[in-house]
């Protein structure tokens, strides 16, 4: 069996750490000294790396990293019970909502970012969640 570990760069450690416990109900697990820190709380543990602007993302890499608002086809997707709720406790904690409630067939869905520019989506699925459009 395979273990998933979810990474996001950050530029301020312990600010990162405020908003993702705030926002999420994440708590503090590991510090990796100034470089990193573990939160624990979901369903795969979150590690956040302090990564400074400007330096690069990996070898090889032309463009900087940037905290600026950007996309990346990779992205974090919360399942929450009460999205309206969620999305409050995201805002509160420094979240920006990109867009407002949307329904789908599967249920509804807010898309947010973070303070560090990282996008993520809030679901709450309804009814027979993604099997609702599933294909056999």
């Amino acid at each position: 069996m395979q273990r998933l570990l979810v990474n996001i760069d950050v530029d301020d450690l312990e600010a990162a750490g405020r908003f993702y416990c705030a926002a999420f109900g994440l708590r503090a697990g590991r510090r990796f000294g100034p470089h990193g820190l573990e939160l624990l709380g979901a369903e795969a543990p979150l590690y956040l790396l302090v990564k400074p602007a400007g330096t690069a993302p990996a070898p090889g890499v032309q463009a900087p990293r940037s905290y600026r608002p950007h996309w990346t086809p990779v992205h974090l997707d919360f399942a929450v019970d009460d999205l309206e709720a969620a999305c409050a406790r995201a805002q509160a904690a420094g979240a920006t909502l990109e867009a407002g409630i949307e329904a789908q067939a599967w249920g509804r869905i807010a898309m947010l970012r973070d303070p560090f520019g990282h996008g993520f989506c809030l679901l709450q699925f309804s009814g027979r969640g993604y099997d609702a459009i599933a294909a056999d």
